[in-house]
């Protein structure tokens, strides 16, 4: 059951809106949408609008907050995280460290996987808009820390950073890092990829470098094809302690 304060996900025929049950009216251009209604409805239920336009009530997933949730800055890709938790065998038993929280996007991904994260992010201002994101996914298990990864104790099974990488994030990361646990960086450049493979190399007993990339399959009445928009994001790199 739908409780006030809770994000939404109204899908209609072709719009689709995020939004908070609780009190007041929302306005579309296909008509009002009384948001108090919403509290107590299930996912599946039917709302509609005051000119009587049908939507669906739906509970957000991680893919929606990537695509609706406030942002600080641009977020990694889905692709991308999914590389990060393929490549990590990342599951319900693990403990992880996000560094370079952002908008809280991957954090996002990893709470509904992980047993517990704790995510990383220097920026004060950042941090508070990630909480506010994670807290709005109903993630319990999701730590915000407002301080720099360097300064991360304990241990942990996956270590992720997405941040401007430096050798001694590197080694930080191996220093927390379990026995058997990954470490995955996300670099947009290919100098901040040396960096990871130069400091991983010596450290890791085993290293690999990914680039991600992903192209859509267009159809259409003419016919199918690749779509023609830039497939490259970045690159991941793998290490296993």
């Amino acid at each position: 059951m739908i409780e006030i304060g809770e994000r939404l996900l109204l899908v209609g025929k072709d719009r689709e809106y995020f939004m908070t049950a609780g009190e007041g009216q929302f306005s579309t251009d296909r008509g009002m949408i009384d948001l108090l209604a919403l509290v107590g409805m299930n996912p599946g239920d039917e709302i509609r609008t005051h000119l009587d336009v049908p939507f669906t009530v739906l509970r957000p997933r991680p893919t929606d907050f990537f695509v609706h949730a406030r942002r600080s800055g641009a977020p990694m890709l889905p692709k991308d995280i999914g590389m990060v938790i393929a490549y990590t065998g990342m599951n319900r038993d693990d403990r992880v460290l996000d560094a370079g929280t952002g908008s809280g996007v991957a954090a996002i991904y990893f709470g509904k996987i992980a047993r517990e994260v704790k995510t990383y992010e220097v920026r004060p201002e950042f941090a508070r808009l990630a909480e506010r994101n994670i807290r709005e996914a109903r993630l319990d298990n999701v730590e915000v820390i407002a301080a720099d990864m360097l300064d991360a104790t304990g241990e942990f099974d996956v270590v992720h950073l997405d941040l401007g990488l430096s050798r001694e994030h590197v080694e930080h990361a191996y220093s927390i890092l379990s026995p058997g646990g990954y470490l995955a960086c996300y670099t947009p450049f290919l100098e901040h990829t040396f960096t990871a493979l130069d400091a991983a190399t010596p450290l890791f007993r085993d290293v690999h470098c990914y680039e991600c990339m992903e192209r859509e399959l267009m159809r259409s009445a003419r016919g199918t094809r690749p779509s023609t928009r830039v497939a490259h994001s970045g690159y991941i790199t793998i290490a296993r302690k």
